[in-house]
């Protein structure tokens, strides 16, 4: 089934080599990568004995970093194949204690209440446009968690957001590669039309995909039907507007809540 174009399962594909070039400056970047978790682990109070999980986390870099520092106990849960294997070579070559999981967030199929920490960094969050589905990967998630366990969401600024919406951006990868997003707002979906270029305007690439925005209230609402209490914000999460247009990864908020 199709809405505004966008193939419900478009996540199943879209996260490959390709993607890597067209987001480097965000997902490859290691010094963001570095500040971010310097935030989770203050944020949270993390502990070297947590068993967590890096879940939609693409090639891990979140994850391998943690394990950089010392944790030990670190699962990265993603559908891309090609992700997966990237960040396996890292591991591999690091001798980093990562595990790499291939599966449907959804569905994961692992041992009930095992984990003490599950995040979904870097908007990887949303990409469903019907919301049921998306507030499955929440009662998975739920599941997993033992008592007092937390969940972790990286999600975009939704007031941010609408408040400086583009429908039209762009940039350039570097001198071969240039990105072009033509974005549509409905109903708190993104609809977003994407065009990967070379240096002669050849087009590369031509995906569709969607990303639903989650207001404070929206998300507490669907935290607490699932069973989360003790829900905590901290917004302005790494804010890059200074630094150009970032889409959805421009300015973020994060949302902390507990299975009591």
């Amino acid at each position: 089934m199709k809405e505004h174009g966008v193939d419900e399962n478009w996540w199943m594909s879209i996260f490959d080599a390709m993607y890597l070039k067209t987001d480097a400056r965000s997902v490859c970047d290691d010094h963001l990568t570095c500040q971010e978790v310097d935030f989770l682990e203050k944020c949270l109070g993390m502990r070297r004995n947590w068993r967590i999980v890096d879940l939609c986390g693409g090639q891990g870099r979140h994850a391998l970093e943690l394990a950089r520092r010392g944790f030990p106990y670190i699962v990265v849960f993603d559908y891309s194949n090609y992700l997966l294997s990237v960040g396996k070579g890292h591991a591999v070559k690091e001798t980093l204690p990562t595990s790499f999981i291939r599966g449907d967030a959804r569905h994961m199929g692992l041992r009930e209440g095992s984990f003490d920490l599950i995040m979904i960094m870097g908007s990887s969050f949303g990409y469903f446009v019907h919301e049921q589905e998306n507030n499955k990967i929440l009662s998975e998630s739920f599941r997993l968690l033992r008592p007092e366990g937390i969940i972790l969401l990286d999600l975009p600024d939704r007031s941010y957001v609408v408040e400086n919406f583009k429908a039209h951006i762009s940039h350039r990868v570097n001198d071969q590669l240039a990105v072009i997003r033509e974005r549509r707002l409905e109903r708190d979906v993104i609809y977003c039309r994407e065009r990967v270029l070379d240096e002669s305007g050849h087009c590369l690439r031509d995906n569709r995909y969607c990303t639903r925005l989650y207001s404070q209230d929206h998300i507490r609402d669907v935290l607490e039907q699932t069973g989360f209490q003790k829900i905590r914000f901290q917004t302005d999460f790494m804010p890059r507007q200074e630094k150009g247009e970032f889409g959805c990864m421009t300015n973020r908020m994060v949302v902390m809540a507990k299975k009591v």
